[in-house]
Parts: C-alpha cells; structure tokens; sequence
C-alpha cells in the first residue's frame, strides 16, 4: 500500500514569541485532507527574543508531531531561512507558513487538493480573490501588492492576483529544483519569476482570508522591500 503523502510547512521564525506559540498550536491543529501527513519545518533565524524557548516548548509537548527544529547562529533574512527549511524538509509537498498570525493554517485544505488531485503542480494563496475575511488597513500595501504583481504578471505571462502572498504550496521537487539566491523578502518575485520559466507547469490560485497586523504588532516588510522587489522582478525575469 502506497503510504500517504505528507505536507512539510517551513516556517521562518525571528523574533515572534508574541504570536509563535499560538501560531504552532493551530498548524498542529489543522485539519488535512486526505490523509495527508504534516511535518513541520522551523527555522530560527537568529532570534534574539523567547522564540526558541518557545520552540523548545512547543517540540517537548506534542512528541508525536514530525517537527524539525534548526536555528541560524547569524540572521540571513526571510529568504535565507526560507532556503534552509526547504532543503530539510522531507515531504511531497512544501507550503510556506509565517510565524505571525496573518494566515491560518486550516486553509492549507483548500489549496491541498488541487495537488492531490494532480490538477497543479504550484498554488498561490491568493488575498484578493474569493469572499474570505480580511482586515481592512494599510491601503498603501495593498496598492503596492497589487502594482508589484502585475509588473511580475507583465514579465513573466502569468496572471496571478498575488504574486507577494505568503501561502504558496509547490510539489516538493519542483521548488527544491530552483536556484534560489534571495535572502530577504525579494523570495517572493525570485521564486514567482524562477517557477514561470519552467515549461508545462501548472500553477492555480486559491481564495484565502488574511488578518493583517501593523507595525506596533511586529510587521516588518516596508517600503525599501517594495523597491527591492521590483529590482527582483526585472533581474530574475530579465537575467538568468
């Protein structure tokens, strides 16, 4: 008997004890379709706060769980964290998952199935489409989300509604298949650029809610990470 597939989440982690623990417990929690197996992939980029406690914590109290913890001596950013949980991790399938409390975790059900069904072989999360339930703030962010996708759309011929999402889900040899170089936030218009030169690949959207926070509750993209995408999006489009 073919044994069940199994999503590995990669999860970057620097500076969230506020919402970390919260975060693990509902992923742990999540409902997946299926059958499918959950491994959990952390990575703490050289967190100064109680994060690894937390960490710590939360692998000692559910022993059963597939969790697998590695910890950078040295800060190398959202994408540098990124590189490393998708090499450790193991499963059939890769979603990305922030430490914050932004995206939730039961909503990997709605994005699974189109890979279980082998009708995708990448799905985006998607903010702007379908009726889920967002909090309304930072107007700017979203014009820029918007305006940052359909430049990536422009170059890359895909149309997509979010290319900045967090939520993207990859069959697991497709996204380790890429030479992926972005350290920070530019990850997301590198990976969009790299996956939109692959012939024959099938990437879909989903609908899912998004619950914003603001900068006095820990967000920490800003505006020179809207400039850098744009350097991103024109280098890895235009470039090999």
């Amino acid at each position: 008997m073919k044994n069940a597939p199994v999503l590995s989440v990669v999860v970057p982690v620097f500076n969230e004890e506020r919402t970390l623990r919260a975060l693990l417990e509902k992923l742990i929690e999540a409902p997946l379709p299926g059958g499918v197996g959950r491994q959990i992939v952390l990575v703490n980029d050289a967190s100064s706060d109680g994060s690894e406690a937390i960490i710590r914590a939360v692998c000692e109290a559910h022993p059963g769980e597939d969790i697998r913890s590695v910890t950078h001596p040295v800060n190398q950013g959202k994408g540098g964290a990124l590189h490393t949980g998708i090499r450790e991790a193991t499963g059939d399938f890769i979603i990305i998952q922030d430490a914050d409390l932004e995206y939730d975790p039961r909503e990997y059900a709605l994005m699974l199935p189109l890979l279980l069904d082998d009708r995708a072989d990448v799905v985006y999360g998607s903010r702007f489409v379908g009726g889920k339930p967002h909090r309304a703030m930072f107007y700017w962010h979203t014009f820029g989300n918007r305006a940052l996708t359909r430049l990536s759309n422009f170059f890359t011929g895909i149309r997509l509604t979010d290319m900045e999402t967090c939520y993207k889900l990859f069959r697991s040899d497709v996204i380790k298949s890429l030479p992926l170089r972005e350290k920070r936030f530019g990850f997301e218009p590198e990976v969009t650029a790299r996956i939109a030169k692959i012939p024959g690949l099938r990437i879909y959207e989903v609908g899912i809610s998004y619950h914003g926070r603001s900068y006095a509750e820990g967000k920490k993209i800003g505006w020179r990470d809207g400039f850098h995408a744009v350097w991103c999006i024109l280098r890895y489009n235009l470039f090999r």
